[in-house]
């Protein structure tokens, strides 16, 4: 089992029923994260990627610093301006005590990328991963929480994370009510080593420092679902219901205002079942675009070559037998019905797997080139894409 697959696991078992959203958890010695990233994939982006803020941003203490102090602007032939990083300025700024940050690793990278997608399809969310790098002790943000439950994989070195329980139940981006900072100790002071992975949920307040040395490590952001999600997604669903397209009868007399109102609560009671949450989650993972990716050179579609291999980029892919026995599959939005024979393929790919042509062919008893012409509709609705290698 490797260390990506340990990690995954983790978060299986007991965790969604005693941690997930209710505590942190600490899982020590989880395995060698070394080789997810490097310091060289880091010099690599840096060097090849124009990364203007926010993307790639430091910060010193609590405060962010300003752009130019390690870039200059550079305008381009076409007359666009970005900023080149340079690497002596960087250097020095690092060295005195600022944190990097670098946002969503996951689409700049192709480890990363994979591994994020792992977790969404586990825990049945979009997960952004960004990459936290640091040289001294000095904090870089200062005691603060997150809007969003994290997932923390510490790469390389040591960093230390004083956890204060959160001031406000469940604090969300768009929020009425802004937390209080914490006045009581910290609940708990976890060092983090190479090898090890916290979760913390969201509204924890949390300040973080390097131990001694370099530091490298990546946050997995989870992208809260909530009752408010929840409840946006029934009331589209509600316009289906005549009752609820109508027009309040703001005018009317007080009972005819409560008729109406129990109307409408027997439409919301209708749609809101004890199956509800299961059927959104199913829903919203159908409708995620997940990350799309090319396969070129085949913009004409998939060859029947069975040494090409295919992966679905949409990890909230499902799919169903009917009666009849047809796999219906739904992703990105979009629904195909197969024959019998193709269950192997879309058991294949809605399981995360990338498989060669040939190998689903084998699987399936289907033929190389009903596997091609099957891909290159998954292909051409943006939610699969092939390649030479695995």
């Amino acid at each position: 089992m490797t260390a990506l697959t340990a990690a995954v696991d983790s978060l299986g078992g007991d965790f969604p029923a005693e941690t997930l959203g209710r505590t942190y958890r600490l899982w020590p010695g989880v395995g060698d994260f070394s080789g997810l990233f490097t310091w060289d994939d880091l010099n690599e982006i840096i060097a090849r990627q124009r990364l203007e803020p926010p993307r790639l941003r430091l910060f010193d203490d609590g405060t962010q610093v300003p752009q130019h102090a390690y870039s200059h602007p550079v305008v381009s032939r076409r007359r666009t301006i970005w900023h080149r990083i340079e690497p002596g300025n960087l250097h020095r700024r690092l060295n005195e005590g600022a944190s990097l940050v670098l946002d969503a690793v996951d689409s700049l990278h192709e480890g990363v990328g994979r591994f994020a997608e792992a977790l969404e399809r586990h825990l049945r969310t979009d997960i952004q991963v960004n990459l936290y790098a640091s040289w001294t002790s000095k904090e870089g943000f200062g005691l603060h929480f997150d809007d969003h439950d994290v997932v923390v994989l510490q790469l390389e070195g040591a960093k230390r994370w004083k956890t204060y329980e959160p001031t406000r139940v469940a604090p969300l981006r768009i929020d009425v009510e802004a937390p209080e900072p914490p006045d009581s100790e910290p609940v708990a002071e976890i060092v983090l080593r190479a090898g090890d992975m916290l979760y913390l949920p969201r509204g924890w307040w949390h300040a973080v420092a390097a131990t001694e040395g370099r530091s490298l490590h990546l946050t997995c952001g989870l992208k809260p679902t909530t009752g408010a999600d929840l409840l946006s997604w029934l009331a589209d669903q509600l316009r289906a219901s005549a009752t609820v397209r109508a027009n309040l009868p703001h005018l009317a007399s007080p009972e005819a205002q409560a008729a109406h109102l129990a109307r409408l609560r027997k439409a919301f009671a209708e749609v809101l079942h004890d199956g509800a949450i299961e059927e959104f989650l199913c829903a919203r993972g159908t409708m995620d675009p997940g990350r799309p990716t090319p396969s070129l050179p085949f913009v004409d579609g998939i060859p029947a070559d069975e040494n090409l291999h295919v992966r679905l980029t949409a990890s909230g892919a499902w799919y169903e037998v009917d009666d009849e026995g047809h796999v219906v599959m739904s992703a990105g939005g979009r629904q195909w019905t197969f024959a019998a024979p193709a269950l192997a393929v879309v058991q294949h790919l809605t399981e995360g797997s990338t498989a060669s042509l040939g190998e689903l062919a084998v699987a399936s008893a289907l033929p190389v080139g009903q596997i091609a012409a099957l891909v290159t509709e998954l292909v051409a609705a943006d939610i699969a894409a092939v390649r030479r290698r695995r």
